[in-house]
This record gives structure tokens, sequence and C-alpha cells, in this order.
């Protein structure tokens, strides 16, 4: 749906023509998994799918939400009701934007709001921050609040952190509102510094696969949260105020501190050995070699599995069958427990290994994945 069909939707369901439309992007993250709320270094990048809302200001402290790939009406709330996990619907994620902005101090007035997105759900690919940030662009355009991204990423993960109830690191929003085309977002989660590394796989002759499972995942569920406090209890046992601290070439000495904590260990050599994975990644790109860079995701994917224990057999599959068909690397990608997994391979490969995977989901009875390349595109903005 583009922006003008939102825009017609969003006068039929209201009876005035939106003010704006914005879009926004979900992400795939080429390295640097669960590291973000451990302080550490990231490598998203924009995907060509996104969220897109038209939107138009209230004044009678009412938003009003419709998505046009949910089944039902309007929703109806008072901004002066909402409070912290009291949505389990999609709506959550809109509406803890607006609380988040007003809570920090931004006299929002209301809202009608029509949301449309092709990015999907479930997948790994960051289908709620690009919700999170598409709402957050337009109210800052609309009410002139003068938020930098980096700002309004930020009170998009405390919207999803407090509001939704979700325990995610900063990577997805700041992604969805920085990335720009052709590149890869060297992101520094401590200090949010950001450098744009150009990642332009085309032209090398390489292409970039995303295989989503079709395995739902949900970061509210437990199991992530409890990655989350096993790294932070691995930092404090560790006397460092994030895993970010420990040196690579200190890691072996960190680890037998640790004494016979072994999940805790896992945890800390999976982010500690990521990170330099992402700084290798960005070494290597930099110096003009991107096909170097599939064995680090290869690398990555293993300490996924076998260290921070979130892989499943449908994303073990798409690794293994991809990299023993001849893909240069390969590895899951976002939070884990399903989701998707991205593919390194000659634009020459990407037929047959396509084709291969899904070859080895039917023999193994899995819901057919969905493959499609993935190709680094624009961060949020604004359309009409």
């Amino acid at each position: 749906m583009g922006a003008q069909q939102v825009a017609d939707r969003f006068a039929a369901l209201y009876g005035a023509e939106p003010e704006g439309v914005w879009a926004a992007p979900g992400r795939v993250n080429l390295i640097g998994e669960h590291t973000d709320y451990n302080d550490g270094f990231v490598m998203p990048f924009a995907l060509p799918h996104q969220a897109l809302a038209a939107v138009s200001r209230r004044t009678d402290g009412i938003l009003r939400l419709h998505s046009a790939d949910v089944e039902g009406g309007i929703a109806e709330l008072r901004l002066d009701a909402l409070a912290p996990e009291s949505d389990r619907e999609w709506t959550a994620y809109p509406a803890g934007v607006l609380w988040a902005l007003r809570e920090a101090g931004h006299q929002i007035t209301g809202a009608d709001v029509h949301l449309s997105s092709t990015v999907p759900t479930g997948a790994g690919l960051s289908s709620s921050a690009a919700l999170e940030i598409v709402v957050a662009l337009a109210l800052n355009d609309l009410y002139d609040l003068g938020l930098p991204r980096w700002k309004l990423a930020r009170l998009c993960q405390r919207a999803e952190n407090v509001y939704v109830g979700a325990p995610t690191g900063i990577m997805d929003q700041t992604a969805s509102a920085c990335c720009e085309q052709g590149h890869a977002l060297f992101l520094d989660t401590r200090d949010l510094s950001q450098q744009q590394i150009p990642f332009d796989l085309a032209a090398e002759g390489l292409r970039l696969l995303v295989v989503d499972t079709r395995v739902k995942h949900a970061h509210s569920g437990g199991e992530y949260g409890r990655r989350r406090a096993g790294c932070e209890k691995g930092a404090a046992l560790l006397g460092v105020d994030a895993l970010r601290d420990i040196p690579y070439d200190e890691l072996d000495a960190a680890l037998a501190r640790l004494g016979d904590e072994e999940e805790v260990v896992r945890l800390v050599r999976h982010v500690v050995t990521e990170d330099q994975r992402v700084e290798r990644t960005v070494a290597l790109l930099r110096a003009g070699d991107p096909r170097s860079i599939g064995p680090v995701l290869t690398e990555g994917h293993a300490s996924l599995r076998d260290d921070f224990r979130i892989s499943c057999p449908e994303l073990d599959l798409v690794v293994d069958t991809a990299l023993a068909h001849g893909a240069l690397g390969a590895r899951m990608t976002g939070g884990g427990f399903g989701g998707s997994a991205i593919v390194l391979a000659e634009a020459t490969d990407v037929d047959t290994l396509t084709k291969t995977i899904e070859e080895a989901f039917a023999a193994a009875s899995f819901t057919p994945p969905r493959v499609f390349e993935a190709v680094p595109s624009a961060g949020a903005r604004r359309l009409v």
C-alpha cells in the first residue's frame, strides 16, 4: 500500500484528509546480536519493507488508531488513561509512543492514526520498532517537538520496555530511525554514536538473502528476559557496568572468574565475542572485502546457537543447508527463538540456494519459508 492509498484510507475512516503520511522501515541486523542491551556494538541496515502512517492531530486528549493489517475497527484511547502494560494488543506500540512522549513532558493532545505495514511480524525484522518510529516521527513533525532521531529512538525504546513490557535494546528503533540507503549502520549502543558504512553488495556480485522461517517469536516472553538478566548478572559478578567493558583479549580470565556459573559463562562469552565480530565486520567492509564477512556471520550463528541458545531447528536448517550448498556465510538474525536467518551468497548462486532451502524445509515437514533479498534502504522519513 502506497502513501496515497494510506491517505485515502485515513480519509475514509476519519472523514478528513490526514495532515501527512510518514514511513519507517524494518531492519535486518547484519551482525551484533544481543549486544545492544549490553552497551555493545551492532550493525543493522534498513529494509525496503516499511510501516506507513497517515496522521492528524487532535486537541481533545483522544488517540484513535486503526491498522490495515489487523481485523477490527478504530480503537479509541484516552491519553490520560494510558498506563504501562495495560494493553496486550497491537495498539500498545503506537499508544506507548504517545505515553512516552507525554511522560517526557511533550504536549501531545491527541491524534488520529491509520497504519499499514509490509514488515513481516514475528520474523525478527523489527515490525514493532517500525510502528513505533513512524508514529513518533509523525508526532515530532506535527507537534514541532524538534527531537533528533536518536532521541526519538530512545523514547520508542522506553515505550517498548515500559509500556509494552518487552525488555529490548536500542538497536531496532535506532536502525529504523537513522539508517541510510546503501549503508549499514555501525552503532555504539552506549553513546549512540553512529557511522554509516557503505554496503553495496550488488556492486560486488553478492546478495544477502533473508529467510523468514515463519516460526513466531515474542520479545516480551520469558526467555528473552532471562538472557538479559543473565547478562546483567555476569556484569555484576565481574564488577563492570556492562559486558561491553570486558576486553576481548581478557575474556578467558573473565570467564575463569565466573567459576561454576555455567549459564552466565555462556552468555558472557557470546556477548564479548559478538562485539568483536562486529568490529571485524566493519574492518572488512572498510577494506573493500565483503566476501570475507561470510565466516564471521557463521561464527555468530554458532555462538547464538551454542552459547546464547536461542536458535531453533528451522534456523539451524537454513544455515546448515546454505553453507552446504555454497553460501559464503549464514546466521540467524534478530531476537531468536524463531524469526529469520540471513545468507550471504554470490549473486549467481541465489536461485539454487533458495530452491535448496525450500526443498530442505519441505523434506523436514516445516512450514515453507519466505525468502527475499535484503537491500539496504532508507530510514524513517516523511512522504507527504
